[in-house]
């Protein structure tokens, strides 16, 4: 007994963990005691390595699936300091977002690396444990939340006409919420009487309300969000959010929008800068984080009408400077937004069940394209022109493994009402987006590399890229919301 008083840090709660990890391992099969695959962890929050979180946040976890509540205690999921000292505090499981959450028993240490422990002895409700334990850090900033979370934007927006008979609602928020208190009694739709039937879901700053059948059409629908949904240090929202759509007569087709959250703040959004020949033209806000401002000097605010952000003061352009927002503020600004490209791509990425497969073997040129998810190993090129024919709900979503190559003087035109803003190209190849000099592109990129836009080509759309866009005299203009 006296031993093990003498260790009650890091490592004896490690030795301890790492104990019920193999103990709950002990039952043989892969997947534990349980059935069918194991769950996985899906959204932490904090994210792993966060910095400068609130002294006041609680710690969650999200889950794939439904888990078993009984599963969780402070011996399964815990949260300890660099000294080794295991907080004090209580844990809790809630059914309706798979989520469980750690709260402190008092505030977090300002300035800290705290460690997170999810042990593989958490189990679904079909009794399957975690694959693996899971474990992650962050690091307190120097105050705790007392602000209230805000909706940045809505989908659709406020007083939109014709929407879609079978599209979720969305709202996208300023922070991360508590997704205990996310749900159909916090998230409603109604058409002047009760609530529509639904369900309520949230990621990554953003929720979800999902009708369980279609909205009735040419009907206006009264969404709302109340006081009840709070953050991670349980500030609820100042007041309730109330906007109104319109419902049109059509079912969207193809799959769900990808949500830009921030990012679709941006025309041209990069972590390592924007180069440009002059003169471009462009039409909405800039930026490029966490390089220096200084990456993006040779786009001048005369080629501009929007703002450019930038992770520091660095810019200088022509030596006006009056289109730059470099401020303590702008730099969270853009660097949230860089975050939330990210999961953009992810998003992207990541949908399952596609339409259309390795069509026409990555070569599109020429072809009319209806809605729908595409999905390509290799790469895609457009050396003809190439027509997307929808209506103005529908949507595209193109998975790109390989690079999007796209020759000079094509364009990619739209039919039937389709619109910019519902067209998505993930690109993962291993150098990015080259658009062909004068060519015209509709659409959002969303490349994990570079995008090169040639010599005055233009683009409807939006330019997200992990690393650097590069302009020479193109006009690059926003989609309309």
């Amino acid at each position: 007994m006296k031993t093990m008083n003498k260790h009650t840090g890091l490592s004896f709660w490690l030795a301890a963990f790492l104990l019920a990890t193999v103990v709950a391992g002990c039952g043989g099969g892969s997947g534990g005691s349980g059935s069918g695959a194991a769950p996985t962890v899906i959204e932490t929050m904090p994210a792993s390595n966060d910095t400068a979180v609130a002294l006041n946040s609680k710690v969650v976890a999200i889950f794939s699936e439904a888990m078993d509540a009984t599963t969780f205690d402070t011996a399964s999921f815990g949260v300890s300091n660099p000294a080794g000292s295991v907080l004090s505090g209580t844990v809790s499981y809630d059914a309706a977002s798979n989520a469980a959450s750690f709260t402190p028993s008092s505030n977090l240490t300002a300035g800290t690396l705290y460690t997170v422990l999810l042990a593989r002895l958490v189990k679904s409700s079909a009794g399957t444990e975690l694959a693996a334990s899971s474990t992650w850090s962050f690091t307190t900033g120097t105050t705790a939340d007392t602000v209230a979370p805000t909706v940045s934007s809505t989908y659709p927006a406020n007083v939109a006409t014709g929407f879609a008979l079978n599209r979720n609602v969305m709202a996208n928020f300023s922070e991360a919420l508590d997704p205990a208190t996310v749900n159909t009694s916090a998230f409603t739709v109604s058409a002047g009487g009760p609530p529509v039937s639904g369900t309520v879901s949230y990621s990554g700053k953003a929720v979800a309300f999902n009708p369980t059948s279609n909205f009735a059409a040419n009907t206006l629908y009264t969404a709302t969000l109340t006081t009840g949904i709070t953050d991670l240090a349980a500030n609820p929202l100042a007041v309730d959010k109330v906007w109104t759509f319109t419902t049109g007569t059509s079912v969207a087709a193809g799959p769900a929008v990808v949500n830009l959250r921030t990012a679709g703040d941006f025309v041209v959004l990069t972590k390592t800068g924007i180069t440009n020949v002059h003169t471009s033209a462009i039409t909405g806000n800039i930026g490029s984080s966490p390089i220096t401002a200084a990456a993006m000097d040779n786009v001048f605010c005369s080629e501009i009408t929007g703002t450019i952000f930038g992770a520091d003061a660095g810019y200088t352009g022509s030596g006006a400077v009056t289109c730059f927002a470099g401020a303590s503020a702008d730099n969270t600004l853009v660097a949230n937004a860089v975050l939330d490209m990210g999961t953009a791509y992810t998003d992207a990425a990541g949908r399952t069940t596609p339409d259309f497969t390795e069509l026409y073997a990555g070569d599109i040129s020429g072809r009319t394209l209806a809605p729908g998810l595409y999905k390509w190993g290799t790469g895609v090129s457009i050396n003809t022109n190439v027509t997307l024919s929808g209506g103005p709900n529908d949507v595209w979503v193109f998975q790109i493994a390989g690079d999007l190559t796209q020759a000079n003087g094509t364009s990619v035109f739209l039919t039937g009402g389709a619109v910019p803003k519902n067209i998505f190209w993930q690109v993962g190849g291993g150098t990015g987006v080259a658009i062909g000099t004068t060519a015209h592109l509709e659409g959002i990129v969303l490349a994990e590399k570079g995008i090169t836009v040639n010599t005055g080509a233009t683009v409807n759309g939006r330019l997200l890229a992990q690393t650097a866009v590069t302009l020479d005299s193109n006009t690059v203009t926003q989609p309309a919301s």
